[in-house]
């Protein structure tokens, strides 16, 4: 299956994980310092890299891929499951995301493109 998601290159320990994807749009972000600029990848990704995305981003990141509904949020070694629809599913996935101190604003995990 095919999953749409979006990744930012700075969460990345090796973005040459960026290969295994589709790249579908580029943003960079406009922060007037170049440090504190984000790239932005749309990408499609078969599910079966998905894992592998789990290796490579950062402690204290996520990425997030969907199928329709069915979303995939990426943590460092933790993968976590929900339906975007259900507010339901998606308590596991913001308590973890808070652990992790991402703020909870932040944890809105949209399912479209840049």
């Amino acid at each position: 299956m095919i999953y749409r998601g979006i990744l930012i290159e700075e969460s990345l320990n090796d973005n040459r994980i960026l290969n295994n994807m589709v790249i579908l749009k580029m943003h960079i972000t406009s922060q007037e310092e170049k440090n504190d600029r984000w790239h932005l990848f749309e990408v499609e990704i078969e599910e079966k890299y998905i894992e592998n995305v789990s290796k490579e981003i950062f402690q204290g990141w996520y990425a997030h891929f969907w199928h329709g509904t069915d979303v995939i949020a990426v943590f460092f070694n933790k993968i976590i499951k929900f339906n975007y629809l259900d507010k339901n599913t998606w308590k596991n996935v913001i308590e973890y995301g808070k652990k992790l101190n991402i703020p909870e604003k932040q944890l809105d995990f949209p399912i479209f493109g840049l």
